[in-house]
């Protein structure tokens, strides 16, 4: 852990440090340009989307249609980088998103776009975009050493917001001169950079002793990490707030161009660019905010101070004045969203990272999504004004969520899991044999009881969110000083899994609940098929394995459980 008082430091070299690094390099200039693309088929969209209907939700709804993907297949597409090659999955990703922006160009040069198929093919290509988010996001941490991580995911950000600083405006000349048919085309070339990029990386896997888990199960072992790993769940909460919240801004700026500034599609890619520049600002001051200021109060800041900046938007009817108040947005946005990438990035170990990155993207966009849907309802009944104004009152309100829900402090990454030898055996398993019952026996001395039992809950978290369920702790009514942990797995294949995952703090809080032990025998350990029809044999088919094993108290293995 790191205290948060303490600033996030980017290694020797700054925040340029990753760039150091040929594939990251290769790859950040690449995304660079797709991020591009992206932000130029985005004014196009909603621009033409301004021209088709005046209704305020429908153009808010394409805001919804690029960010829902993400929140409806942000789990399985993590589960998937997690459990396959994350470069392949990357390129597939791309592939896909390139045929949805292919098929808008076409369609709009035949003059065939309605409303309604702008929304379906700014979905697909939401699609694909978020089918690559966690495999490349996951991806960051085997292209440059751990070092440098925290600079890489800030430089990401800034990539993004750097295209977001002139896209927009290139997208408004684009629309301009040629027509909202010129954006499509000019995002369905710019993925290409990034696919060649891709191909070139030669990623280098160390291959699992393991099979990989099926979907559903890689799923299932996600949803289980998360909601065992409380300083997760409080980012992601509080990622989701500021999603639907500040997304307002995002959202209605078709619609504070068109009726508060009364400007057209280049008035619009400036709005937008001074947005984006605020965001790089942000993104390079990010380590000087978190030298001054925790995490809980650098995310409150941002709040209050995105809060002012709305209500200047909605007050002002003069592009200067609106631009400076976007910038400011901008720069907050992003300080908040870099603290929340790297507060993900920096706690879930590797095994899992794919699906912690996707449920964090899932509760931001998520959270844009459904804002995006809500504000355009409301500017429909009151005015995009009334809309932001909103808007900024609960932001202004915001920080009273860290009273109950404070920012947690950043762990420090690295901590791997390491790969155990499998425990001895003398029952004939296969990977699907199970359900396995684990009990570990403690005898700790009376007066110890209390510290005991509180270390267990925290062991009791650990277990859970790497693979275990029905987790237990009892005590002996005849003997008190006797203990017993319980849990389960669903497989021998899972319990292996399971075992192998504690990153070395883990292991450090199993070693600390086995120092409670006292007397001579050491803890024992019992591995325990349930219901084991399947397994029964007439003789042992392997007479030299042990069916229990004995951990000495003093045993590095005896986190390992």
């Amino acid at each position: 852990m790191t205290d948060p008082s303490k600033p996030l430091t980017f290694g020797a070299d700054g925040i340029t440090a990753p760039l150091r690094f040929p594939t990251f390099r290769r790859i950040w200039l690449a995304s660079l340009l797709s991020n591009l693309g992206i932000l130029i088929q985005g004014v196009g969209a909603a621009w033409a989307m301004t021209q088709m209907t005046s209704s305020a939700d429908k153009v808010a709804l394409v805001q919804t249609a690029l960010m829902l993907p993400v929140m409806l297949i942000s789990m399985p597409a993590g589960a998937v980088a997690d459990m396959h090659d994350r470069r392949k999955v990357a390129l597939v990703s791309l592939g896909i998103t390139l045929a949805g922006a292919t098929m808008l160009t076409t369609l709009a040069w035949l003059d065939l776009v309605t409303p309604n198929v702008l929304l379906a093919l700014c979905f697909a290509v939401g699609s694909g975009m978020a089918l690559m988010g966690p495999a490349w996001q996951a991806s960051v941490s085997e292209q440059v050493p751990s070092e440098a991580l925290p600079a890489a995911v800030a430089l990401n950000g800034i990539s993004y917001n750097i295209a977001r600083s002139v896209g927009p405006a290139i997208g408004g000349i684009a629309v301009a001169t040629a027509g909202a048919v010129a954006a499509f085309a000019l995002n369905a070339l710019l993925y290409l950079p990034l696919i060649a990029a891709l191909f070139l990386w030669k990623r280098i896997t160390e291959p699992s002793r393991l099979p990989p888990e099926t979907l559903n199960r890689a799923i299932v072992s996600g949803v289980r990490y998360i909601i065992n790993s409380p300083s997760i769940k409080i980012v992601l909460t509080r990622s989701l707030v500021t999603g639907m919240i500040g997304g307002a801004i995002i959202a209605l700026m078709p619609l504070v161009v068109r009726d508060l500034l009364h400007g057209g599609a280049e008035t619009y890619g400036m709005m937008a660019s001074a947005f984006g520049l605020g965001a790089v600002i942000g993104a390079l001051n990010i380590a000087e905010v978190r030298k001054r200021m925790s995490g809980e109060a650098a995310i409150r800041a941002c709040a209050m101070s995105m809060g002012g900046a709305l209500t200047a938007v909605a007050l002002s009817h003069e592009p200067v004045l609106t631009a400076i108040a976007l910038v400011l947005a901008g720069a907050v946005w992003m300080m908040a969203w870099v603290l929340f990438s790297i507060g993900v990035q920096l706690s879930a170990p590797r095994w899992v990272a794919g699906r912690s990155l996707a449920a964090y993207q899932a509760a931001g966009s998520g959270g844009i999504a459904v804002g995006s849907w809500a504000w355009g309802h409301v500017t429909n009944a009151a005015g995009v004004d009334v809309a932001l104004l909103v808007a900024a009152g609960l932001l202004l309100a915001s920080p009273l969520l860290g009273l109950w829900l404070p920012m947690p402090r950043i762990s420090a990454r690295g901590e791997e899991p390491e790969m155990l030898e499998d425990p001895k055996v003398r029952l004939a398993l296969t990977g699907r044999s199970g359900p396995l019952v684990v009990e570990i026996e403690y005898r700790v001395a009376q007066e110890n009881a209390r510290p005991f039992h509180n270390v267990m809950q925290e062991v009791q978290r650990f277990r859970q969110r790497n693979g275990a369920y029905g987790w237990s702790i009892a005590r002996d009514i005849a003997d008190p000083e006797l203990w017993t942990e319980r849990y389960h797995c669903p497989t021998w294949l899972d319990y292996l899994r399971q075992r192998n995952r504690a990153t070395q703090s883990e292991r450090a809080l199993d070693r600390k609940a086995t120092a409670f032990h006292i007397g001579t025998e050491p803890v024992r350990v019992r591995r325990m098929l349930e219901r084991p029809f399947g397994s029964v044999r007439w003789k042992d088919e392997s007479p030299d394995r042990a069916a229990n094993e004995v951990l000495p108290v003093n045993c590095e293995g005896s986190g390992a459980k």
